[in-house]
């Protein structure tokens, strides 16, 4: 490392990475920790029982099997194909977690590539609980460099911001030192990907990209550790992360929010744990529509409908307006905001039932549908908040509204530890008996008191 190296970006996260120890992460935050990984648990649990996930464990057996688990399905992976596959099983449903500024899923590589790595290399709990804290760290911090701008320009920083905290996840558990720590993320900003290409027609390839992440940040890590150099301005060069990947959006960065506060303010405390199974930016008017839904509003009863959301989010949730008002599949319901709303209104929830195919090509909600528009928020806070609000013209001249303006789940707005054990449950249920999901739900809240290993065994048992 050169001596004009020395304190950027990188330099400062591998140093952070190389001292971070279990003690010095606050027992809230720990606690927190801990809560995230078994939301994530129970998606992973649910998703089990859909078709992507037996066409990816299918790919993963051709290439080859390994001694690495997988969570819920009792399959034996090579580690990089099974952190691959858990991922994938976090994300499927896209019912995981988002940090808010980042606009970034980081549990969702984070927790699976510190649970495969670690039980590889035999690690404790402990040491699983402080590699997963210092990928989320790194992870949520970078991505909120770019201000919610990745989204604007097509990459998904779940993918493309992921693998620089996997990166440092694989490094932290093979003891790498602060000089291979910062190599490590020089060389995953080669591989780290993340396509928004799958908003056109629902591809599934969204649910691979944090996976991807793991395996790009642990083949940058080994490589680092075998003397493998990569360069040492990953994210302010001339070719670095944000300039090559944000053009003219480079000039709104503040490079400052990636170490800010670094190992004072613990960004997990900042995670918003989703109460929705959709895109979070659908997650303001869908609760709206399903309060107004409860006050009375009935669907044969509305003229029209209209929708305040972000301006930053309407690429993302609200065009184009003819896809989003006739989903063809349930990736593209998760991402319609007229669909969130219509079912609100409708049925008075959004949920996983909501989106199977004869829910969201009922006639009833492709009519409703039909009767709504958006506008931009002007009282938006986003990114901080995922704020959106419903507006609704009755037959009768009435005119109805609610607001979310901090969206349910969000840091200022929380989810419980108790709620987050709630929705483990109702979605571990779907795939496993309850004594067992009460066996994993003890085994994640105690990962601290045991082996990464011992967690990764109980954890893949077959449902």
């Amino acid at each position: 490392m050169t001596a004009s190296a020395e304190n950027n970006i990188a330099a400062t996260l591998a140093r952070f990475a190389a001292g971070l120890h279990y003690e010095a992460i606050p027992e809230a935050a720990r606690e927190r920790a801990k809560h995230l990984i078994l939301d994530a648990v129970g998606i992973a649990l649910a998703s089990t029982g859909y078709e992507f996930a037996q066409r990816t464990l299918s790919a993963a057996r051709e290439l080859g099997e390994g001694d690495s688990d997988v969570i819920g399905l009792g399959a034996k992976l090579s580690l990089r194909d099974a952190m691959l596959l858990n991922a994938t099983l976090v994300h499927g449903l896209d019912f995981d977690d988002t940090h808010g500024r980042g606009v970034i899923h980081a549990t969702a590589s984070c927790f699976p590539a510190a649970l495969g790595i670690a039980a590889q290399y035999q690690s404790s709990g402990r040491d699983l609980l402080t590699a997963y804290v210092l990928g989320m760290e790194v992870a949520t911090r970078v991505a909120a460099v770019a201000k919610g701008g990745f989204h604007q320009v097509g990459f998904h920083p779940t993918g493309l911001i992921g693998s620089f905290g996997c990166a440092l996840i694989a490094g932290k558990l093979q003891q790498q030192t602060a000089a291979q720590l910062a190599m490590a993320q020089g060389i995953v900003l080669s591989t780290a990907s993340g396509s928004l290409e799958f908003l056109e027609d629902g591809a599934w390839t969204k649910r691979m990209h944090p996976g991807w992440a793991g395996v790009a940040g642990l083949t940058a890590a080994t490589l680092a550790r075998h003397g493998f150099t990569g360069p040492q301005a990953v994210y302010e060069g001339r070719f670095g992360l944000f300039k090559s990947h944000l053009g003219e959006r480079e000039a709104e960065c503040d490079y400052t929010l990636a170490t800010a506060d670094l190992g004072e303010v613990w960004e997990v405390g900042e995670v918003a744990v989703k109460p929705v199974p959709a895109c979070h930016f659908t997650h303001a008017v869908a609760d709206s529509a399903v309060i107004l839904h409860g006050q009375g509003v009935r669907a044969e009863d509305i003229v029209r409908i209209t929708a305040l959301v972000p301006k930053e989010t309407i690429g993302i949730v609200c065009e184009p307006q003819a896809a989003k008002r006739k989903p063809a599949n349930s990736y593209e319901a998760q991402f319609s905001v007229h669909y969130a709303i219509a079912s609100g209104l409708l049925r008075g929830r959004f949920g996983l039932p909501d989106l199977e195919p004869e829910a969201f090509t009922d006639p009833a909600a492709l009519a409703l549908m039909d009767r709504i528009d958006y506008h931009i928020d002007p009282q938006s806070g986003f990114p901080r908040h995922y704020s959106g609000e419903v507006l609704v013209t009755l037959r009768d001249g009435r005119e109805l509204r609610h607001r979310e303006a901090i969206n349910r789940g969000a840091a200022d707005r929380p989810l419980s530890s108790a709620d987050i054990v709630a929705k483990f449950l109702d979605n571990a249920h779907t795939a496993v008996a309850p004594q067992r999901a009460q066996t994993i739900l003890d085994a994640v809240l105690d990962l601290d008191g045991g082996s990464a290993r011992a967690l990764s065994r109980v954890l893949a048992a077959a449902a």
